[in-house]
């Protein structure tokens, strides 16, 4: 038997983007692939994003996180998923430990994460500064100016999209923009072609978005690992970044996903704030079913 079955879960979600929390502090477990695609594909247990929450590594902060994608494969940064495991720190009962002013620093295998409270269910997440060069990215092949890059989908002389920035926020991230709804874009069909593109040799999130605004921004996500979800905070960060290099924006904008409204602002000191809702949905525990003959 797998020793996650009967631990507990929590359900929730930030702008739509469903996230799950497992809380393995003190127990020295790690999460397998399986184990995670086991869990994703349960319906009381199905997400987006598994995020779940170790012990602290690096002195100085509250836990490290684990970020886990419906096909098993690690993410290094989730943004909707880092507001819903401070959420579950700070007020969770079974979870929530003393935070000094509700702040909490989180780290992951992309580096550490600060988090502030801003309202009874609002965080803001600072994810650091942008990675914009090629081979941080990172890219198969050099481009010196990654605003943008050489990739387009359909025919060469009328591409359906084309020429989309590149951006890392603790993932790799393909934005292209548009000037028509993205709902207009079969993103069910592109994103997977997309995703595994030997342009991106650690696979990429690929979003379609549009500036409806001079701080307003309309975007879709196919996210890496996952597939086409209702919000996806890294890619709307990357999508900021991307938009203000272009001069289509200034350095802040409100993004509108399918599942809410994510506020993105890059700072001077080139760190990425974003500020969202986070919503909890349920509780259960993990189904001893769930990893039957799974062998790891």
């Amino acid at each position: 038997m797998s020793p996650l079955a009967h631990r507990r879960f929590l359900k929730m979600h930030g702008a739509g983007n469903a996230i799950v929390v497992l809380d393995l502090r003190g127990t020295g477990l790690r999460v397998t692939a399986a184990e995670a695609q086991a869990i994703g594909a349960d319906p009381h247990s199905g997400f987006d994003q598994l995020m779940v929450v170790h012990d602290p590594v690096s002195r100085g902060t509250d836990a490290f996180m684990r970020i886990y994608n419906t096909d098993g494969s690690e993410s290094g940064a989730c943004g909707n998923g880092t507001r819903c495991v401070a959420y579950a720190l700070m007020d969770d009962p079974a979870m929530a430990r003393p935070s000094e002013g509700g702040r909490l620093t989180l780290e992951t295998k992309a580096g550490l994460v600060a988090v502030s409270r801003v309202g009874e269910l609002a965080f803001t997440v600072d994810m650091g500064p942008p990675r914009l060069r090629w081979d941080e990215i990172p890219l198969a092949e050099p481009f010196p100016d990654t605003r943008r890059i050489e990739l387009q989908v359909g025919p060469i002389d009328e591409p359906v999209l084309h020429s989309p920035a590149a951006v890392s926020m603790g993932n790799p991230h393909a934005v292209f923009f548009v000037d028509r709804d993205p709902d207009s874009f079969d993103l069910g069909r592109i994103g997977p072609l997309l995703e595994a593109h030997p342009l991106f040799p650690e696979r990429a999130n690929i979003s379609i978005a549009q500036v409806t605004g001079p701080d307003t921004i309309k975007l879709r996500v196919w996210e890496r690992g996952a597939g086409l979800t209702l919000a996806c905070g890294t890619a709307a960060c990357a999508t900021v970044v991307a938009a203000s290099r272009l001069r289509m924006i200034g350095r802040a904008a409100r993004v509108a996903l399918s599942g809410g409204l994510l506020s993105i602002e890059w700072r001077a000191d080139d760190h990425v704030l974003m500020t969202g809702p986070v919503y909890r949905e349920a509780e259960g525990t993990l189904a001893p079913e769930l990893f039957a003959g799974l062998s790891g």
